[in-house]
């Protein structure tokens, strides 16, 4: 019995990191793959039995599961920044919620039959929608950015608000069963002990943070520690408090002045990942298909009240008052799946009243299950060609995400913010980003690889990927991390300046990306140049000044770096004879050449006024600087594509 059971856990761990790749691997929310494995190794095949391998264990896996996420997603909610991600997310996550939520629910108990009480459960369990099934949804349809933006957010914020809301419905409901009396007490307790419990230990643990109670390494550590002795402290001295208490200490945390959360929450990401693939895959096993299929038409009935109903109501009410455009809010109207949020909290929640034997609590997990299953199917296939109907696509992707934000990647993202072209640099440097972020730079701090970056950095309108950090480690994981998001042509980085030596260890896939301003132009050189008093300047090019003339001009003190041409930035990254003329030149010059072209001005202005000429006071290329070898001219990385 113990290998069998040592056996069933190892099949589970194996098929979830299966399905994650397969989600990754076909651009799809992976909750779809572990979806369709957990009903084939469970009611399909009977490979798969939690209730036999856990036995009375199977309660507290799901229940520690279920803590752990939402307490990650708890962590990502700032208040500030819902603010600053406009009115409409604000609407969305307030009255958006309410009005699903109410719609849902009245649905809910004229369509299934189901108690007030029980339908509002139902309600509030499937408001949620959550970046793990929006961010892969997102990046297959690319709609224009102010709609992925508000989806993304509304994704992020919305996972802990409603599951506070499901975890409020269900402790009123579990002590509207004990006589009257006992109710109002009951639930004053379970808020008491729940928001009470929530704030100490969440102010403890920013305090532990703030101050360097505990070494770096036991930081993760003891948070996930003290996280799971609150929950389980709550629920000891107040039954059913436990989820509302994890849920309330992550939003003191987010929300805590000085308090760096940014490792936890990436930390607190990998064990979501762990619980979200293992818990989903063994909550789909436990799906009876018999119930399923035995709610028949009042379950699909109820599927179409919250794709056709629920949702168009909530976001033409959200949108009172802002300026969307019509066919902004029908594609928000169509885009809402529900997630593993729902699916993990109702299996919980579902538990719980069976044993409590609540009336209608066995439909729960099929019905959510079956929300889950039909919003994001046919959210996922139709919503493409939905946008492209309604006319949000994006058009090409010309911003730039810059990993590395030293001094050199904040001139040249100066430069080209001023030409209207999308920049966001990402460093796990404070100092870096501090110094970005004085000079209005739009940034990521953090790993922009990791997890958190997935659901946090917002990539609408950025479509190429420039590695400018001297991280060494770190660069071929952004870089091979980016190439299956944006394509292996999208992503260029510096060269490294080594021998063959060290250069055999790296790959030739990895190899043939570090070609970004040239096959020598190293991290190094750019920093030195900059630091010698180099300056990033763009420069037109024109039949009166051509790029024979910029050469001339500026000789081999010059790099460039990037041009524009009719809207479009193209990179340089290999030497070729010239550029055409009609493009903006934005290129890193030395000291030596900006004195020499400066001390041929002069002469030339002397010559003039010797002649009596008029000498005009602007420079001869018409460039405009950036406070910041043979000269290689430009192969674009869309013509090397090509060629």
């Amino acid at each position: 019995m113990v290998e069998k059971i040592t056996a069933m856990l190892g099949l589970v761990g194996i098929l979830s990191i299966v399905c994650q790749w397969l989600g990754w691997r076909l651009r799809l929310p992976a909750i779809l793959p572990l979806l369709l494995c957990g009903l084939l190794v469970g009611p399909v095949f009977n490979l798969l039995d939690p209730d036999a391998i856990f036995g009375d264990l199977l309660f507290p896996v799901i229940s520690l599961g279920v803590a752990v996420i939402l307490f990650e997603g708890a962590l990502t909610l700032n208040f500030s920044e819902i603010r600053e991600h406009g009115r409409m997310v604000t609407h969305l996550v307030s009255l958006g919620t309410l009005v699903t939520w109410i719609c849902i629910g009245v649905a809910t108990h004229f369509i299934m039959g189901f108690s007030w009480e029980l339908a509002m459960l139902f309600g509030a369990l499937v408001v949620v929608t959550g970046p793990t099934v929006i961010v892969p949804m997102l990046r297959s349809i690319k709609p224009k950015s102010q709609l992925a933006s508000i989806l993304r957010w509304e994704g992020i914020v919305i996972d802990p608000i409603g599951a506070l809301l499901a975890v409020l419905v269900f402790e009123y409901l579990t002590v509207a069963a004990e006589p009257a009396s006992h109710v109002l007490l009951s639930l004053f307790s379970m808020l008491g002990v729940g928001l009470g419990l929530g704030v100490l230990f969440g102010y403890g643990i920013g305090v532990m943070l703030r101050r360097a109670w505990v070494p770096h390494y036991l930081k993760n550590t003891a948070v996930l520690t003290i996280m799971l002795g609150a929950f389980v402290a709550s629920n000891l001295l107040q039954e059913e408090s436990g989820l509302l208490t994890v849920t309330v200490m992550g939003i003191w945390l987010a929300n805590m002045r000085g308090v760096d959360i940014g490792e936890i929450i990436e930390f607190k990401e990998t064990l979501t990942v762990l619980f979200i693939s293992g818990l989903f895959i063994l909550l789909a096993a436990r799906l009876d298909s018999t119930a399923l299929m035995q709610l028949g038409w009042q379950g699909l009935a109820l599927l179409l009240v919250v794709m056709f109903i629920a949702r168009p109501l909530s976001v033409w009410c959200c949108a009172v008052g802002t300026s969307l455009p019509r066919a902004d809010k029908w594609f928000l109207s169509w885009v809402a799946p529900r997630g593993i949020v729902a699916a993990a909290v109702s299996s919980l929640f579902a538990i719980k009243l069976e044993r409590l034997e609540v009336a209608g609590a066995d439909k729960i997990v099929p019905l959510v299950f079956l929300i889950i299953i039909g919003t994001v199917v046919s959210q996922s296939l139709t919503a493409g060609a939905w946008a492209r109907f309604l006319g949000v696509k994006a058009g090409s992707a010309q911003g730039l995400l810059i990993f590395g934000a030293s001094k050199f990647a904040r001139e040249l993202a100066k430069v080209l913010l001023q030409k209207n072209v999308s920049v966001v640099l990402a460093d796990n440097n404070w100092d870096n980003i501090r110094l970005s972020r004085m000079d209005n730079i739009p940034v990521y701090f953090g790993n922009p690889a990791s997890e958190h970056a997935d659901n946090a950095l917002d990539m609408t309108g950025l479509g190429r990927l420039l590695v400018l950090s001297p991280y060494r480690q770190l660069n071929p994981l952004v870089t091979f991390h980016f190439q299956d998001i944006l394509g292996k042509n999208k992503v260029f980085g510096l060269g490294s300046g080594e021998g063959n030596s060290a250069r055999h260890q790296l790959s030739e896939s990895y190899l043939e990306r570090l070609c970004l301003f040239g096959d020598n132009v190293t991290y190094a050189r750019l920093a030195s140049t900059i630091a010698k008093g180099g300056k990033i300047k763009s420069t037109s090019l024109t039949e009166n000044f051509s790029f024979a003339d910029f050469k001339q001009r500026y000789g081999e003190g010059a790099l460039p770096l990037i041009y524009l041409q009719e809207g479009k930035v193209k990179l340089i990254i290999q030497a070729v004879d010239d550029l055409p003329v009609g493009i903006e030149l934005i290129s890193l010059l030395s000291e030596e050449a900006l004195n020499e072209a400066l001390l041929a001005d002069e002469k030339k202005a002397a010559a003039s006024l010797e002649d009596g000429e008029c000498v005009p006071s602007t420079s001869v290329d018409g460039s405009q600087e950036s406070k910041g070898s043979q000269v290689p001219s430009a192969v674009t990385a869309d013509e090397k594509a090509a060629g």
